[in-house]
Order: structure tokens, then C-alpha cells, then sequence
């Protein structure tokens, strides 16, 4: 098994009792009328002066996330010091964002950071702190393991920063279960970040298989056992790749040993050059990140292994390459899948849908899953109805959708349900098989979310089309990366608040 190349070293996160440091760069929260916490109420005098004249001078009204700096302050040993503001406490706060904020406020030489998480009024408590930590490291992830070359004056990177707490104890024991997340997020990232000549569907399988170093059991299915098993769906998206393909089965029994497992399904399509309906040239280059889906399956398994999370999971990712060639699926082909549907081929760029029916019917049938959920960037049509701030989100069953929905909200990781109904499935009939693979022009997201319903057997289903969050997703606060990890904490949320005994 080959080992995951690492990118940037990530951020390292320390807590100490909260105390005012006399050395370093300070970070400190305020509030209206530059109100800051009882740790700061020791400063004298002159500096209170300066903060208010540089306060004064920025304009600076305490905005969450709005932040000024003092150089040379007349704090002993203090470089430099750095004011964030926390807004009225009137909306709640969102503390993962407030720790992008905080991260992104800070110079890249720093070298000794200490944040002051004190605060006159709503000041965070031990998750909260944590929550702060999660958003500075998420902030932090770069990717830059193929730039051979460094300029003299590149400073180094910020390699660690030191939370100074009222709950010292308690901000560590959240900050051990938050950070396992952080790794998760930081997974899915890289995967996606990667380059198809790289992350091929086999050295994909590799990277899921080290999740067995948490506990978790993978099993990878070649294409020997996926032709034996009848994956017939699947491996006609692959047949035009030397590459061969795979299906990564990850299982985590945290529950009890009775309990129904909940399942996970992410499309892994490691490069998607569209087939022998090929793709424009302009932008190909973004298809490497058209496994964004499995990228985001295993980074969840990987967050909810880490905490230990007290429920039965699957997680499922089929890895093809869909390349054009001789031996490549064709339009007007007739595929069986493993389900004994059989699908006509329209175009052979809507593969990631092939790809999940074969998976979504393996799982349902093998593990008998309480629900599925599948993950894809399959559809630009939905870039075209929710733009890149919502996935859509298709689902059959409501209470499913709600709690979706709900950690959606509560993660930043915000989804819209979309419909389904009779009259779009019906748009895939097929004259010559059981179905089409597509249904035209008119509502493609809902159609290619009709073909995957006819593949989950009655089990209770949500499916999120991620196309427009998971890569090349706008910059935010707690992410500077082309890939981003979007779902890990949506889900880990959403399985946290519902799923857990």
C-alpha cells in the first residue's frame, strides 16, 4: 500500500490558561465601544490610548471579523497587537468563522501567536473555543506538494497558534474530538486537489484503505470481483482507461451490534474527460475533481473514525476514469446493471450516475442500510438553478431531508431540496431498455436524481448534488483551497445531532 503524500503541515493548535502574554503577536476580542474581557484589563494606560486612537483611526466599529493591529505596543516583549471584533452578541455567533477570521487577521511570519479568547460579554466557552481552533486550522490548509520552488523572501508558513482559555481542560477535550473533523475536511481537500496522473481509481483505493489505522474496515473490490459481482453500470464508464477500476467498501461499527448502519455514497470519478462525448478543451483540466463526492465520503469516514462515533456506518466510493478510446462505452449502447435494469446510453458524459447506480444497489442490498445518502458533482444543471452556494439536495424520504437540511444550517454547508415526482421520471423511459441515462435538457439535475431513485430498492435516500460546492467552490473564510472538502462537516454534524446512541 503506498502512503498519502502530504501537503502544507497543518496549522498546530495549543491551549493555555488565559492569561495576557508578554511576548509574541497578541490577538484580541472586542466588543461594541472596544470592550474587551477581563484579561486585557491590565493593560495600562497608554496602550488602552493607542487602541482607541488606531480604533479611531481604521474606523473601526467591532463587526465580527473586523480586525485592526498595533505594531510595537507598549506591552513588553508584545510585537504586535491584533483586535478582531465580535460583534454585538445580538445574531449568534458563528465561531467557526470568527477562527477563519481570526487566522486570516494574522501576518504569514508570525511565529509566536497567543488568541485571547476573553470577551466583555459573549465570551466563547470550552466547544466554542474549540469551534474557534477548527476555523483557524481549516483556514490554514494550503496545497503545495508539487511546487518544487521556494522565493527568498517566502516566509515560512504559520506552523502553530496557542488559544488562551478560561476552561483550559475543557477546550482540549472538545478540541480532541473537533480536530479528528478537521482532519477529515482536510482529506477530502487534498484528494480533490490532486492530479488525475496521481490519484488513479487504484491509488485512490490506497488512500481509503489507511483509514484501517483508525479502525475502520475497507474492503476494495477490482475489476475481477466487480465483473463477477456484475457491476455492469459502473465498469462501462471505465473500460476506455488503462486504468482499472475499483469499489471501496469502508465500515465503521461504533453502534451496537444489532443496530442498523447508515451508509454513504460518493462518486469517484478521477478524471472525466466525458467519453466519446467528449468534453470542450476549455476548463477540462477541472474534471480532476469530479471525485469530489468520495473525496468528501472518505473524509467523513475518516472524521467520524477519529472521534469514535457511536453509530454503524458505511461509506461506499466507486473510482473510474472516463476516458475515450476503442474499447470505450458508446450513445445508443445498452447496459446492464447490477441491479438487472438495463440502461440506455444517451451521452456518455452523464457517467457519474452509472457509476452510483451500481453502488447505491450494492449497498442497499448487502448492508440494508436505515438510509442512504449519495454525494456527486454530477449535474451542471444545478450550477444553473442554486449557483455555488447551495448543493441541491433530492431525497425521499422527509425526516431524512429535515436533518439534512438542519446540519446544513448549522455547519454553513447550506443545501436546497429540490423535487422529484412521476412526471419527471417519466422523462427517462427508455423505447429500447428500462431506462435512459438522461432526459433531455429540461431539469437535468431532477432526471439524473430520477435515474439514481431507481436504483435504491425502496430504502430511504437522499441524494446531494455537489457540482457547485465541492471544487472551485468561491474562497471563504475557513477556506483558501480549489477543493473543498464541502460535506464532511455537514455530515458528521448531521450523524452527530440524529444518528449516534
Amino acid at each position: 500500500m503506498s502512503k498519502s503524500p502530504a501537503p502544507a503541515a497543518p496549522l498546530k493548535i495549543a491551549f493555555q490558561k488565559l492569561s495576557v502574554p508578554a511576548h509574541g503577536v497578541v490577538v484580541v476580542l472586542a466588543g461594541p465601544d472596544l470592550a474587551f474581557g477581563a484579561a486585557a484589563a491590565s493593560w495600562t494606560e497608554p496602550v488602552h490610548a493607542a487602541l482607541m486612537r488606531a480604533a479611531a483611526a481604521e474606523r473601526f466599529k467591532a463587526k465580527v471579523g473586523a480586525s485592526f493591529e498595533l505594531l510595537a505596543p507598549a506591552l513588553r516583549g508584545v510585537d504586535r497587537l491584533i483586535v478582531v471584533g465580535l460583534g454585538d452578541g445580538k445574531e449568534p455567533t458563528d465561531w467557526v468563522k470568527l477562527g477563519g477570521q481570526i487566522r486570516g487577521a494574522l501576518p504569514a511570519s508570525a511565529e509566536d501567536v497567543v488568541v485571547l479568547l476573553d470577551a466583555a460579554e459573549n465570551a466563547p466557552d470550552a466547544d466554542a473555543a474549540a469551534d474557534v481552533a477548527l476555523g483557524m486550522r481549516l483556514r490554514s490548509y494550503s496545497f503545495d506538494l508539487y511546487k518544487t520552488k521556494k522565493k527568498d523572501d517566502e516566509p515560512a508558513p504559520l506552523g502553530k497558534v496557542t488559544l488562551a482559555v478560561a476552561d483550559e481542560a475543557g477546550a482540549k477535550k472538545a478540541w480532541k474530538l473537533k480536530e479528528g473533523l478537521a482532519e477529515g475536511v482536510e482529506t477530502a481537500r487534498t484528494l480533490v486537489n490532486e492530479p488525475p496522473n496521481i490519484l488513479t481509481p487504484t491509488e485512490f483505493a490506497h488512500r481509503a484503505e489507511e483509514l484501517e489505522k483508525l479502525g475502520v474496515e475497507v474492503e476494495v473490490l477490482d475489476d475481477k470481483a466487480l465483473k463477477k459481482a456484475g457491476f455492469g453500470a459502473l465498469l462501462a464508464v471505465g473500460q476506455g482507461s488503462e486504468q482499472e477500476s475499483r469499489v471501496v467498501i469502508m465500515r465503521w461499527n461504533g453502534g451496537k451490534k444489532d443496530d442498523q448502519p447508515i451508509a454513504f455514497i460518493g462518486k469517484g470519478v478521477v478524471f472525466d474527460t466525458g467519453g466519446i462525448s467528449i468534453k470542450p478543451g476549455a476548463g477540462m483540466e477541472d474534471m480532476k475533481g469530479d471525485m469530489a463526492g468520495a473525496a468528501c465520503v472518505v473524509g467523513l469516514m475518516r472524521a467520524l473514525a477519529s472521534r469514535k462515533a457511536r453509530a454503524n456506518v458505511i461509506c461506499a466510493i466507486g473510482c473510474v476514469e472516463n476516458m475515450p478510446d476503442g474499447k470505450s462505452y458508446r450513445p445508443g449502447d445498452i447496459l446492464t446493471s447490477l441491479s438487472g435494469q438495463t440502461i440506455e446510453v444517451i451521452n456518455t458524459d452523464a457517467e457519474g450516475r452509472l457509476v452510483l447506480a451500481d453502488v447505491l444497489w450494492y449497498v442497499q442490498d448487502k448492508y440494508k442500510p436505515k438510509f442512504m445518502v449519495d454525494l456527486a458533482t454530477l449535474t451542471g444543471a444545478i450550477l444553473v438553478a442554486l449557483g455555488v452556494d447551495n448543493a441541491g439536495m433530492f431525497a425521499s424520504d422527509d425526516e431524512l431531508a429535515e436533518n439534512i437540511f438542519k446540519a446544513g444550517k448549522a455547519t454553513g454547508e447550506t443545501v436546497w431540496r429540490m423535487p422529484l415526482g412521476p412526471e419527471y421520471d417519466k422523462l427517462i423511459d427508455s423505447k429500447f431498455a428500462d431506462m435512459k441515462q438522461t432526459g433531455g435538457r429540461h431539469g437535468g439535475s431532477i432526471t439524473a436524481a430520477q435515474f439514481l431513485k431507481r436504483h435504491v430498492n425502496g430504502t430511504p435516500w437522499a441524494h446531494l448534488d455537489i457540482a457547485g460546492t465541492g471544487m472551485g467552490s468561491p474562497a471563504s473564510d475557513i477556506n483558501k483551497s480549489w477543493g473543498s472538502g464541502w460535506g464532511v462537516r455537514l455530515l458528521d454534524r448531521m450523524v452527530r445531532d440524529n444518528y449516534e446512541g
